[in-house]
Order: structure tokens, then C-alpha cells, then sequence
């Protein structure tokens, strides 16, 4: 009798392990069987794992990230850095970049830091192998006036200038700048006809009104752009102001001094934006309830032969309206990168023609961070930033995959503790035959929890079913567990509940766990690249 409550309890506690508070929640058939990078904003590691949570591979800086990182089809991780800068101090504010290579050895670094300039939030690694920075630089006060700007709306005196470096890296720490671009050359104001950049703002859309604040506070920081992507067959790149509720398309295919004129480049504009989206009253083409976009993040063109591929996807993170969603847009053109404007209605869409929200949509609100990812399978992938949630959903929105980051401010959380403070800029995942992975170890290790349960969790490989006709017996087993089944197996790794490696073993059909202390093991079983983990119980 006692014998036999000593497993009920074992079973009680297997039921409630079952119920994950992080890591892998839920790991359906239906989900992409792919890596996932995970960069946690307040840790030093960056993670690629499976489905399962299983970390494959990891790297680890001395800095914890600003906030976007990239895997490289060589293998290499490109990465922001967070430095202290005690003048440039607002959301998402980096500094440094970083590339490391597969084996986490520092390749090259690059500061941009000072009391006027600093990079943030993203940068993006381009084919020629240059690199797209994301940065301010401060512009005085008396710069600020003379561009335009009202001088009640420079309540911290100055303004932040965004701006776009191109860098190629030299050396070990070092770059050649190669094409640079700036907002404030692109501005106009209908304040002041003594000052520069003065004119209608609804006659030019192509320009940025200086002194348009989207309700909000007149800080340095008045745009806060969070996001920077790139679109090689057009030339173009796609930015993301959160304050302004905006996306803005620029080309690319400018000289630096082009770049700052409205000329130039195979569109004609120059550095002037060729398309926006998300707030026409930014630019008097309609008021606070045409907009469609509400602190948005991550714009990008979802990738040639994809669903929906060439469109815009967007995660829309509607601070307003309490919810948020993962919208996608198909931007009106006359030819491939030329957009259509309306004199009356500004630039088109109207609405987006797609858009994802869960079923009660307040249980997806992020305010702060996020982004959304199509799929090679035509699932989406989506990150809730600020609760370090990632959702995948199929095709039909059902959720098919759930995973919880647990890399806090706090440290890494064991499995049933509550996540706080775990958030997440981005996730990104990756086909299992991305380039990076050939020829690479990816043995899948122990998850990032402490203390994690992978009961409940199968990863499914192309053909389906890897592990065919796989039994276990006896379990609970005391001397000899013995495993069949008609796949190949390489080998069996025991975990105790803590997650420590506690038995490596060659596969047999018997194995030997007479030595392992009474309690509940995690039993990993290999095959190729292929995993499937089970648990026992030894008595």
C-alpha cells in the first residue's frame, strides 16, 4: 500500500510538472518544426532551441542586448550590446554591435556611443555583408528652432535626430561608414517662415511634420524608431516610429549625398519617404480616428515564397486600445516599389487586409516590444514582448505552439514559477535546413529552465513520426529499463527533475539504471538530429 501511494504521488506530481508555466506549453503536430532564437532583453545569453525548448546552441556577451540580434547563414550571431550612455538614456538605447561566430568567439565590435550619438534598438545585416545601424544624434536646441521646431515642444532641450549608417566592418573593431541618411533632412514645418523647412504639410508627405507630436509629450526622443528592415529586390528600407504611429519606406539605392536632398536614386525622392502608413494625421490627411497603426513594431516584407509574400506584416501593439494584433498590408503600387497617393486620402490602404487577434483580444497585449513572422508552412509566429510569450498559430489561427521565455532581470526561473520581467524584443525562427545549421552540432541539450518537464512534448520531424513503434518498460522500473522500437537509435540520455545529466548511455534494448536514486527521470532518446523525450520512474 505504501509502495503504491509512493507512485500516486510520483503521478500526482507528473500532473502537475505538466502544467508548464514556462518554457514549451504547448507543442501541437501542427506547429513548425524549426529552431527558435530567443535573446531575452535582460540577459547576456542569446539561445537558439527546438520546439521543445531544448537549447541546440547558445551564445553568451557581456552585455545584454539593444535590443535586436540576427543569425547569420554562415553560422555567425550579429547583435546589439547595451552600454551606459547617462545623456541618451531613452527605451531600446544600445550603443555597441557585436559578431560572434558559431563557436561564440568575438569577431568583431564596433561602439557608437557618446554624449550625442548612440545606436538603438535594431540594426540589419545586409547581402554585401555592410550592416544597417539604427541611431540619434542630438541636435541643440538652437538646431532644433532653426529647423523648425516650436520652441514649447523642447521641453528636455534638444532633439533627437534619427538617423540610418551604413558599416562596413574593418578589422576587429572598426568600420568605413558607406551611406548615411537623416531624418532631419527630411522635415517640413508650418510654424515659422523665418526658419528652415517651412511649407504646407499636407502638400508634402514625402516630408516629416517636426512639430506633429501624436498626443505625445514633446520629449527629445519625439519619434522613437524601433525598427529597421531591409528589401533587396526593391532597394528600399522600411522603418517604424512608435510614437508617431507610423512605417515609412526610404530608398536605399541613394549616394549619402543624394540621401539628404529630394533627389536622386533609381525612385527620383532622394532621402524623402516614398511611402507611410498607420497615421494620416501626421501628415493632415485625416485625423486621430483614421489611425491604423498604435505604436506599432517590427515592420517588414515577408519573404519571397511565403504567404502573403511581399506584403507588409506588422505587429500592431495598441497601446490605446487595450490589445494587440499582428496586421498585414499590401501597400497600393503603379510598379514594383512605386506607390500610389491619394490627394485626398493620403496613402493607401485604408485598412489592413489582414489581421490577427486572439479570441478575447486582451489576452494578446503587448505595449511595449514584439513582432510577428510568417512561416514556411504558413503559421505565424508571434512574440508578446512585454510577458516574453510566444504564440504560433496555423493557418486557421488555432495556437499550435507556446512557449514562455524564463531568462529574467531576476535570473533563469525554475518550471512553475510565475515569469516576471522576462521580456523579449523579438523571436525569429528558422527551418531546421537553414544554411547555419549544416554540418553543426545540434544535439539538443537541457532546456533554459531550471527544472523543466518535456513529458508532454514531441518534436515531429518532416516524415512526421520519427520513432516508430517506441515502447518503454517497466516504468516504474528498478533495475533495467528496457526501450524498443524499429528506429535507429544513436543513443539515451537520463535527466534528473532538476535537468542534470545523470546517465549517458549507448543504445540497448536493456539499460542498466539499478545505480540511479529513487525519483522521476526525464529519458532522451536520439535519433539523427531527431529527439523524443519520455518519463520514467525509478524505484
Amino acid at each position: 500500500m505504501k509502495k503504491l501511494l509512493y507512485f500516486l504521488s510520483l503521478f500526482i506530481t507528473l500532473s502537475i510538472y505538466s502544467q508548464n508555466t514556462i518554457g514549451t506549453l504547448r507543442n501541437d503536430p501542427g506547429s513548425y518544426n524549426g529552431y527558435t532564437l530567443l535573446y531575452p532583453n535582460n540577459s547576456n545569453n542569446t539561445y537558439l532551441i527546438n520546439n521543445c525548448g531544448e537549447v541546440v546552441h547558445q551564445w553568451t556577451s557581456n552585455y545584454t542586448p539593444a535590443a535586436s540580434a540576427y543569425l547569420l547563414e554562415n553560422g555567425n550571431l550579429l547583435r546589439t550590446g547595451k552600454i551606459a550612455n547617462s545623456d541618451i538614456t531613452f527605451g531600446g538605447v544600445g550603443g555597441k554591435i557585436e559578431l560572434f561566430d558559431w563557436d561564440n568567439n568575438l569577431l568583431w565590435e564596433y561602439t557608437y556611443s557618446s554624449t550625442t550619438v548612440s545606436q538603438h534598438h535594431d540594426i540589419y545585416p545586409l547581402p554585401n555583408g555592410n550592416i544597417l545601424m539604427l541611431a540619434v544624434s542630438t541636435m541643440t536646441e538652437a538646431e532644433a528652432i532653426q529647423a523648425g521646431r516650436n520652441p514649447s515642444l523642447l521641453s528636455e532641450g534638444k532633439l533627437f535626430n534619427e538617423q540610418i549608417l551604413e558599416l562596413e566592418p574593418v578589422g576587429t573593431n572598426q568600420v568605413n561608414v558607406v551611406w548615411e541618411w537623416n531624418i532631419k533632412d527630411h522635415v517640413v514645418q508650418d510654424l515659422d517662415a523665418t526658419k528652415d523647412n517651412f511649407g504646407v504639410v499636407s502638400d508634402n508627405p514625402q516630408l516629416l511634420d517636426i512639430n506633429f507630436l501624436n498626443n505625445n509629450n514633446p520629449q527629445a526622443n519625439w519619434l522613437h524608431i524601433n525598427s529597421i528592415q531591409y528589401n533587396e529586390s526593391l532597394n528600399q528600407i522600411v522603418l517604424s516610429s512608435r510614437r508617431l504611429s507610423e512605417i515609412y519606406i526610404i530608398d536605399h539605392s541613394t549616394t549619402t549625398a543624394q540621401a539628404a536632398t529630394n533627389s536622386g536614386g533609381i525612385y527620383g525622392k532622394g532621402g524623402d519617404i516614398l511611402y507611410r502608413w498607420g497615421n494620416r494625421e501626421a501628415y493632415d490627411k485625416g485625423t486621430d480616428v483614421d489611425r491604423t497603426l498604435d505604436s506599432q513594431h517590427y515592420p517588414h516584407w515577408i519573404p519571397d515564397g511565403l504567404t502573403d509574400a511581399g506584403k507588409l506584416m506588422i505587429f500592431n501593439n495598441g497601446n490605446t486600445r487595450g490589445y494587440s494584433s499582428v496586421d498585414i498590408i499590401n501597400p497600393p503600387t503603379s510598379s514594383p516599389g512605386i506607390y500610389l497617393y491619394d490627394d485626398t486620402n493620403g496613402y493607401g490602404p485604408a485598412v489592413a487586409e489582414w489581421i490577427y487577434t486572439t479570441p478575447t483580444p486582451s489576452d494578446l497585449f503587448s505595449s511595449i516590444l514584439s513582432s510577428g513572422q510568417r512561416l514556411p508552412n504558413g503559421n505565424t509566429l508571434i512574440c508578446d514582448g512585454n510577458s516574453g510569450y510566444f504564440l504560433e498559430i496555423d493557418q486557421n489561427n488555432t495556437i499550435v505552439w507556446e512557449y514562455v521565455n524564463p531568462d529574467t532581470s531576476n535570473g533563469v526561473l525554475s518550471q512553475g514559477e510565475t515569469p516576471t520581467l522576462n521580456f523579449t524584443f523579438r523571436a525569429r525562427k528558422f527551418s531546421i535546413d537553414f544554411p547555419a545549421f549544416f554540418g553543426r552540432d545540434l544535439t539538443p541539450g537541457v532546456p533554459v529552465e531550471l527544472n523543466p518537464d518535456l513529458s508532454e512534448c514531441n518534436i515531429l520531424s518532416i516524415s512526421a513520426f520519427v520513432f516508430d513503434a517506441l515502447s518503454i518498460h517497466p516504468n516504474p522500473a528498478s533495475n533495467f529499463l528496457n526501450i524498443n522500437t524499429n528506429t535507429v537509435i544513436d543513443k539515451v540520455e537520463f535527466y534528473d527533475i532538476v535537468g542534470k545529466l545523470v546517465l549517458n548511455s549507448k543504445y540497448t534494448n536493456t539499460i542498466d539504471i539499478g545505480h540511479l536514486s529513487d525519483g522521476l527521470y526525464l529519458v532522451r532518446i536520439y535519433s539523427g538530429n531527431q529527439s523524443i523525450t519520455k518519463k520514467i520512474i525509478k524505484n
